[in-house]
């Protein structure tokens, strides 16, 4: 998954940390680590959370984040209560293989997530994480925008 995401998405930078592989765009390779945001992850333990069952051999979780209306059109308003560990209300199974879902913490912030995408989530994966990819350069387009309008601004 890490090395389909890293070729076949321009403009992005992966960063590892711990095993868990963490997907930026930045073109140029100078994004300000405070503005470093990732729209995509690959998780591959339960260091952050038991709920995936990451602690299986080959096992990892590939989480992207998307905008609020992909996210609402898919699975409806974010859930907002937690039980008493931190973990959303989402109503699905978050050890479940091969299943696009909302991620376990992160849902709110219109993340999902697959454990171990397989034949069932490749098509939809593929969608999703372009989705993300074109929603980040988006992002990073109206902030290097604003940033050019502001220096020429200040030099005035």
């Amino acid at each position: 998954m890490t090395h389909y995401i890293s070729e076949t998405f321009d403009g992005v930078r992966a960063v590892e940390s711990s095993g868990d592989t963490f997907f930026t765009y930045d073109p140029d390779g100078d994004l300000p680590e405070d503005r470093w945001l990732p729209f995509a992850t690959v998780v591959t333990g339960d260091d952050h959370d038991s709920v995936s069952g990451l602690d299986a051999p080959e096992a990892y979780r590939l989480n992207i984040g998307l905008t609020k209306a992909a996210y609402t059109s898919r699975f409806g308003p974010a859930p907002t209560d937690r039980d008493e560990h931190g973990v959303l209300d989402t109503g699905f199974d978050h050890s479940e293989r091969d299943r696009v879902m909302p991620h376990p913490y992160y849902a709110s912030q219109y993340w999902i997530c697959v454990v171990n995408p397989g034949a069932n989530t490749t098509d939809d994966v593929a969608r999703l994480l372009d989705e993300a990819h074109r929603f980040a350069a988006r992002k990073h387009a109206n902030r290097s925008g604003r940033g050019v309008r502001g220096r020429a601004q200040d030099s005035r």
